[in-house]
Formats: C-alpha cells, sequence, structure tokens
C-alpha cells in the first residue's frame, strides 16, 4: 500500500495545477492594478484639463 501511494501521482498533479492557477491569479491582480493606476491619473488630468476650461 505504502508503495501504490508512493507511485500515485494524481495529488501532485493537482497541487501542480493550483500552483499554477494561484500564479496566474496573482499576474492578473498585478496587471489590472498597474492599469488600474495609470488610468486613474489619466482621468485626473482630463477631470482637470475640463474643469479648468470652464
Amino acid at each position: 500500500m505504502f508503495w501504490r501511494f508512493l507511485k500515485n501521482e494524481s495529488g501532485a498533479t493537482a497541487v501542480e495545477y493550483g500552483l499554477i492557477a494561484g500564479l496566474i491569479s496573482v499576474a492578473l491582480v498585478a496587471g489590472a492594478t498597474s492599469v488600474g493606476s495609470s488610468l486613474n491619473t489619466k482621468f485626473n488630468s482630463i477631470g482637470t484639463s475640463v474643469g479648468s476650461g470652464l
């Protein structure tokens, strides 16, 4: 039974897929945060330009 447990790799594969999904989600959150910051800066600049023109 112990040797069968050592040969079984399905648990290791599931852990690897979980790690990959976690890394992808961290990358997506980091990218969305970066894009959100630059968009916020751009909209603030546009708002200031429009507000000063009135």
